[in-house]
């Protein structure tokens, strides 16, 4: 193979490099539309403002009492920290009409604290501040677990002891250099007017003024984590009263400070909410149903839409599809298929239509249809559980979906290596897809305990793959077609194989036999899981049976491929060959359109008539349609260029 790559006689000159940078341009044009959008400007400065009006509330106490200085460097630190309020809120573009307010309740709070007014006047005043700050932010995407405690601890050891001290008293060994001085995290009254998104944005963002850093460096994760194990050293000692009637929910816990959840609670109440933020880990003990979380993020996207986020409502549906509904998507296929199809329609115009300035008749409109859906497919999924042989098909059928493709492609590098009497380089294509599944599963593991990987982030890393092992076979199966005669193939082999593939080409087959079985590996498990949780234990081995029964198959298959395919005389071995290369680039790069539409990353144009070849990878959008024709008509191209080419020579 690498041979062609450096130009070999027999096919120099063709096409295909030019033909494929065609396909690669073309292709990543149509590649626009949707991206995932990151916070804008506006978004991140009401978050800012919002973290340094808390920030007030909280240490405001320290430099004034009674009307009277008691810290100077903590009350300058409050004057220029009210300063600041008053200069952005004043100087933002117009984001709502409540802009005005904004400045109003800025320029109060800064008066108040010139005046050195009383502490409870001032925590009122940032707290409503605060609270109009965050009334016109989108919501905030909230972690769906946190770390273990004890990494949590380590992380706090590692990034906080020094300045905060082990236990988080303000004490740590810089503290005494450092003006003001660090927080004292196990401080009541202070953790009473401290919000776990306030925490978090300081430790995401760092304080201005302070020698609070910013921890760029963790994951999402982590900084949660972080926050919820700060915001928990003040109630330690809180003991679980004996109620069961407050609703509480993680967003409440995140955006407001045990202060305000309390203000109009009765007593046993408060030391209930106490006793959530000593043990937050309660309000991740129940994972929501992937449905549920679709209906969550929906409605979420409907909020930011009315406000006029329309980027931040499109990443929402995005979320709802990815992180929910695709989840499920085959447990619903095994009870209604065409309910499915239609959801899956219908959430993406949804999707358009959340992003973009719509009539609200319209979008009303749409949105009742897809709950609609929504209540009747979790009916479908909730009302009973799945058959023992359903789940056994699904198994079975989920396995030879994602299996059969990597498998293709893995066999095809093998045969190719043997035809070539390089058996010598097939432990490569072995380690390639060897190591996918090691990391495959590596993957999982890490995102079940370590790492939260969205469902935006899975497509792009899908897609991406897909996009390049099309590429790549496309390449391939090109090259192996003007081989198809067994005296050119002879003369290629005794003149370049032996000499070409080397240590460089050889890494090259091994990546790609990664590539194509990773992208597999990830995905399967993910399913697996989702279809797990509409079983009940004692169908577990349901479940297992049919990957099991999907396992042997697999072996069985790529032992008849590899058994049969040897034998075939090197022309039909090659042209047989060749097609499949060519089919399996086709449905990648269907697959990989679909992927990263589905990720926001490029648009959704659908085509009059709605159609779906899952198996084949095509679906009914013209991207998708637009980058495989161009598969196709690269391969038509090189053909037709390889006749001319032996007319020419016959001349």
């Amino acid at each position: 193979m690498q041979a062609c790559w450096k130009t070999p006689p027999d096919c120099r000159n063709p096409p295909i490099k030019a033909i494929t940078l065609l396909l690669i341009f073309i292709a990543s044009s149509c590649f626009t539309g949707y991206s995932t959008a990151s916070p804008t400007e506006d978004t991140a400065q009401l978050r800012q403002l919002a973290q340094l009006a808390e920030y007030i509330g909280v240490d405001y106490s320290a430099a004034v009492a009674k009307g009277q200085i008691v810290n100077p460097g903590e009350y300058r630190e409050m004057t220029e920290f009210s300063a600041l309020l008053v200069d952005r809120s004043s100087s933002m573009q117009d984001l709502s009409r409540s802009q005005q307010t904004l400045n109003d309740q800025a320029v109060r709070l800064e008066q108040a604290i010139l005046n050195k007014g009383d502490v409870n006047d001032i925590q009122y005043l940032s707290a409503e501040l605060r609270g109009s700050l965050l009334q016109l932010l989108p919501q905030l995407a909230l972690p769906l677990h946190l770390i273990p405690e004890a990494e949590a601890n380590s992380l706090f050891q590692q990034n906080c002891a020094a300045c905060h001290g082990s236990a988080g008293q303000g004490d740590g060994p810089l503290a005494a250099q450092l003006q003001p001085i660090p927080t004292d995290f196990t401080d009541k009254e202070r953790a009473n007017n401290r919000s776990i998104l306030g925490l978090f944005d300081a430790i995401s963002n760092g304080i201005e003024a302070t020698a609070m850093p910013a921890f760029a460096q963790l994951t999402e994760q982590q900084r949660w984590s972080l926050a919820f194990y700060a915001g928990k050293l003040a109630f330690q000692s809180a003991q679980k009263p004996d109620i069961e009637d407050l609703t509480l929910s993680l967003r409440e816990l995140v955006n407001q400070n045990p202060n305000q959840l309390t203000a109009n609670m009765p007593g046993e109440n408060r030391l209930l909410v106490q006793w959530f933020r000593a043990k937050p880990e309660l309000l991740f003990a129940e994972p929501q149903s992937p449905l549920g979380i679709t209906r969550q993020q929906l409605n979420l996207a409907l909020e930011e839409n009315r406000k006029g986020n329309y980027n931040d409502a499109g990443n929402l549906a995005v979320s709802a599809y990815l992180d929910g509904f695709e989840l499920v998507e085959n447990s619903l296929d095994a009870h209604d298929t065409k309910l499915r199809k239609s959801m899956e329609a219908n959430m993406m115009n949804l999707r358009q239509l959340l992003s973009h300035s719509q009539n609200n008749d319209e979008l009303d409109k749409a949105m009742a249809t897809i709950l609609s859906q929504l209540d009747e497919a979790e009916r479908l999924l909730t009302g009973s559980v799945l058959s023992g042989g359903t789940l056994f098909t699904a198994s079975l059928v989920i396995l030879l979906r994602e299996g059969l493709e990597a498998l293709l492609v893995v066999i095809a590098l093998m045969t190719v290596l043997v035809k070539s009497e390089r058996q010598d380089a097939l432990k490569y294509v072995h380690l390639g897809w060897i190591s996918a599944l090691i990391a495959g599963g590596a993957t999982w593991a890490a995102a079940q305990s370590l790492i939260t990987i969205s469902g935006t982030s899975r497509e792009v890393m899908e897609g991406v793959a897909a996009l390049l092992a099309a590429l790549v076979l496309l390449y391939v199966g090109i090259w192996m077609h003007s081989k198809t005669h067994a005296a050119h193939w002879q003369a290629y082999i005794q003149k370049h194989v032996n000499a070409n593939l080397k240590a460089g080409t050889l890494w090259g087959l091994a990546a790609l036999a990664f590539i194509a079985v990773y992208r597999e590996v990830f995905e399967t498990v993910l399913f697996y899981q989702a279809l797990l949780t509409q079983a009940v234990a004692t169908q577990y081995f349901q479940v297992g049976g049919g990957f099991v029964l999907g396992v042997a198959l697999l072996v069985l298959l790529a032992w008849l491929l590899l058994r049969y395919s040897v034998k075939l005389p090197i022309s039909k071995f090659f042209a047989s060959t060749t097609y499949l290369l060519l089919a399996l680039s086709f449905v990648l790069m269907g697959k990989a359109v679909a992927a990263l539409q589905e990720a926001a990353v490029i648009g959704i144009s659908p085509l009059p008539v709605d159609f779906e070849f899952g198996w084949i990878g095509i679906k009914s959008t013209w991207q998708g349609l637009f980058a495989q024709t161009l598969i196709l008509l690269v391969f038509v191209l090189f053909i037709l260029q390889s006749k001319f080419r032996q007319i020419s020579q016959q001349k």
